[in-house]
């Protein structure tokens, strides 16, 4: 078998390269929330180093979204790199020695509750996260005199399987964090705390502490984050990030706050429309840190030059000047509209558009020029299925956050436009009372923006500028006849253009179909065990599909690797002189599965060491589409060298709300910065050949716990306008090469067996042209086979349903599957029309990737 890694461990240019990219583009991801002038730090002397992240930085949250790097770079490693003296070294060794046992315990814990459950210890991960540690207490000897600042880093970690917890130890501080941190906000001069964390946690106890003088979110940057932590503190990188969530000042301001994730059958999503900064800023509640906040090392000053409605299109120019006299800096400028109060409901205001500068030095100016369509700030009317514009005033604003715009110019709409009509989707299968805007946020800037108005410019939207788009529907697929039945056709007839797919796809059997559709299922694994959880030419890959049309059909088998904060692939493995694999050097989380002792002679050890870059929530929070395709394009240069096709990634769901376990793969609570990150990431992705990516996980997978049996009860306005806005704009502005549906039911239906959702919104209303996936193992029994979830109201999904409504591949599938899909072909619930579409969709993805 031919392996793709390397036989050698040394690290390679390309590898150092990578790092250094990740490093010199970090700063950008870190949000500084408080800063009474400490930092930067004038030099790199003498530090108190405390917190749970200080040695064991979090470089991304676990499971599916973890990078297997060769190692990872500590914020104290970078630290002591930059010059500096840590003088709490034997606190940190305390700690480090609890943590020992802290981890022995554990995995002890794993290992009791795998046996107990008759699951395999992978499985026993995901219902049992590492957790956060008691610190030992920080006594007077552990305080150092002499030394004028302390840095407590706040280390967090989640992942995929369980949701985060509104307790001490997750959400909140530990006892022993906060009593460590009080004191030692006491004893020194300055006190700086550093969040890593790839979600929201409580600031509120932090901010009532006096002597803290510096909050900085580094959010979590991959391998090298103590390295760029270090930079930024030193100056020698500006941090530049902004919010792409609203920090709420207490867990329960959130919208639906009591009620998330506390079902196990059904989550309602009684908030609608309103969530994140369009509820606080609807319902008048003020956040700790709104949306788009972040400060700078320098100030800014901004000032609107001009606004032009050239079409549909609103134009505004902003120069933007670095009023400070030290330090360079880039600011983010954010516009955003509110729209006419009517019959539609509509959150107080929408962000629209964007732009970030670049380096400004002290003094120095620059114009940025923001977009946007009208036609995006449209509602969504559910008597009509129709996005309209309602007649009145949408009020254009402009600010550094949610929280500062300012009434920048007026767009008059003189009658309702109707921008896009659609057919009726994602029926209700309950009744389900949202939320409406009480009107409190207009109120609150009545007055300011009646004042503003009068000096904004006005401007009136010709009803000729836009052109109504009318969704048509695809009701019945063709079925496609053979009529090369004397000549077996290959893909590579296809590809040298002597037949067309449609001939080739139309020789197919349902029998070899099916298998095409299934994963990587051969016919010989016994008891119809799942297969494809690794990769076999690149180990530790989610899966492969089949190798059974290699030679009849010239079919090429892609490989496809989980992400998304890098490739996530086994680091190290070991092969018999035969070529086969050696079991062992898997890496779950915190355990490690080591090689058998007794190895024979002649075994190959082979390397391959990706790249973890940031998180997607602190990519996002760089507010810079051109650096995430960048890193885009560097993780399509790893998956070229290691041969991965199809990149699970990126994760692009909506932080409904701060607890779901997989934010950290997420970009934020708005849909238009979701949309462009992952179209910048695609981009970037799908620049090298026969690479694409994978947007996950569609739709509406805003939480973790039962996550297999769970149903999203949610509006089609919600649906529209928040959950799907996000997937529709990367769909269009990048035509990612794949899509991987969710494991949730949406209104009763798995998004698995959606029509509504993966033809009629994803192929006819959008126009992808991709191929769709299932998420791992959803339409097999795990709960019984693997003890994963718990079956309640709902089961898994149907394969033959998958085929129906067009969710092309099962992954990584079984024979059960195969099966159940040519039984649906032979008693007629299933048509080769719909099958023959399914392996269309495949076979084009191998064109492309083989």
């Amino acid at each position: 078998m031919a392996y793709f890694a390397r036989k050698n461990s040394e690290i390679t240019p390309s590898e150092t390269a990578h790092m250094n990219l990740v490093r010199d583009l970090g700063s950008e991801c870190v949000v500084i929330l408080k800063n009474d002038g400490i930092l930067p730090l004038g030099s790199a002397g003498k530090i108190a180093l405390y917190g749970n992240g200080a040695r064991h930085t979090e470089k991304g949250g676990t499971g599916s979204g973890d990078v297997n790097s060769r190692f990872v770079f500590s914020i104290c490693d970078g630290l002591a790199e930059a010059g500096f003296d840590i003088v709490t070294g034997s606190w940190l060794d305390r700690f480090d020695k609890d943590l020992e046992q802290y981890t022995i315990d554990y995995l002890k814990l794993i290992h009791d509750y795998a046996e107990a459950k008759h699951i395999v210890e992978e499985m026993a991960l995901f219902d049992n996260p590492f957790g956060v540690m008691a610190q030992p207490e920080v006594t007077d000897a552990d305080l150092a005199d002499g030394c004028d600042t302390a840095i407590f880093v706040i280390a967090r970690a989640a992942g995929e399987g369980k949701d985060r917890l509104n307790e001490r130890g997750d959400y909140y501080l530990t006892e022993s964090e906060e009593a460590n941190l009080r004191k030692i906000a006491s004893f020194y001069k300055d006190t700086v705390i550093i969040i890593n964390s790839g979600g929201i946690i409580d600031t509120e106890v932090i901010n009532s502490i006096n002597g803290i003088t510096a909050i900085v979110t580094v959010s979590q940057l991959g391998n090298l984050g103590g390295s760029i932590v270090a930079d930024c503190l030193l100056g020698k990188s500006i941090p530049s990030g902004k919010l792409t969530d609203t920090w709420a000042k207490k867990y329960e301001d959130y919208p639906g706050a009591d009620e998330f994730s506390t079902n196990p059958d059904n989550e309602y999503y009684r908030e609608g429309i309103f969530v994140g900064y369009r509820y606080f800023d609807s319902f008048g509640i003020e956040p700790m840190y709104p949306f788009g906040y972040g400060l700078s090392y320098t100030t800014f000053e901004h000032k609107v030059t001009g606004v032009d409605l050239n079409g549909e299109e609103v134009e505004i120019s902003v120069e933007v000047t670095n009023t400070g006299d030290t330090y360079s800096g880039k600011e983010v400028i954010q516009a955003y509209c509110s729209a006419p109060s009517g019959k539609i409901d509509k959150p107080f205001q929408v962000l629209a558009a964007y732009g970030k500068t670049s380096l400004l030095a002290p003094g120095a100016k620059e114009i940025i020029t923001l977009k946007f369509k009208m036609s995006y700030v449209s509602s969504f009317d559910t008597k009509t299925n129709s996005d309209i514009l309602e007649a009145g005033e949408y009020l254009i604003r402009v600010g550094s956050d949610s929280a500062s715009t300012e009434v920048v110019a007026v767009v008059e709409v003189t009658d309702d436009i109707t921008v896009a009509s659609y057919r009726s989707l994602f029926k209700l299968d309950r009744e389900l009372k949202e939320l409406t805007n009480p009107g409190k946020g207009k109120e609150l800037h009545e007055i300011a923006d009646s004042m503003q108005k009068s000096k904004a410019k006005h401007m009136t939207l010709d009803k000729s500028a836009i052109t109504t788009y009318t969704a048509e529907y695809c009701d019945e697929r063709k079925l496609l006849e053979d009529t090369n039945k004397g000549e077996v056709l290959t893909l590579d007839d296809v590809i040298k253009g002597k037949v067309s797919l449609e001939e080739l796809v139309a020789q197919l059997t349902p029998a070899e179909m099916a298998s095409l559709c299934v994963g990587a299922y051969e016919g010989a694994i016994k008891d119809d065990t799942v297969v494809g959880s690794q990769a076999l030419m690149v180990p530790g890959a989610a899966a492969e599909t089949t190798k059974r049309f290699v030679e009849s059909r010239k079919i090429p088998s892609l490989v496809l690797a989980d992400g998304p904060a890098g490739i996530r692939l086994k680091p190290h493995f070991k092969v018999y002189p035969d070529g086969s694999l050696v079991p062992g050097g898997d890496v779950f989380g915190y355990s490690y599965k080591d090689f058998p002792a007794d190895l024979p002679e002649g075994c190959t050890d082979y390397y391959q060491y990706c790249t973890a870059i940031p998180i997607a929530s602190a990519l996002a929070q760089s507010w810079n589409p051109d650096l995430i395709a960048t890193l885009g394009e560097m993780v399509g240069k790893e998956m070229v060298e290691y041969n991965v096709h199809l990149w699970l990634a990126p994760g692009m769901n909506i932080h409904r709300n701060p607890l779901c376990g997989r934010n950290f793969e997420y970009y934020s609570e708005d849909p238009l910065i979701s949309g462009k990150c992952a179209a910048a990431m695609t981009i970037g992705v799908q620049k090298n050949d026969r690479c694409g990516t994978t947007i996950k996980h569609f739709a509406a997978n805003n939480q973790e716990d039962n996550r297999l049996f769970n149903n999203s009860i949610v509006s089609q306005k919600a649906m529209r306008e928040i959950y799907l806005k996000g997937f529709e704009i990367c769909v269009k502005e990048s035509q990612p090469l794949s899509i991987m549906t969710s494991y949730n039911l949406i209104n009763g239906t798995h998004a698995a067996n959606n029509y509504d959702l993966i033809q009629s919104a994803l192929r006819d209303e959008w126009g992808f042209e991709g191929v769709v996936m299932t998420d791992w193992c959803t339409t097999q029994d795990v709960a019984a086979e693997k003890g994963f979830g718990n079956p309640g109201e709902y089961h898994e999904s149907s394969s033959a349903e998958c085929m129906r409504v067009g969710n092309d591949w099962i992954m990584p599938g079984c024979q059960k599957d195969v099966d159940i899909i040519l039984d649906a072909v032979k008693n007629g619930t299933l048509s080769v029309a719909d099958l023959q579409f399914c392996t269309m969709n495949v076979l084009k993805t191998c064109i492309i990737c083989g």
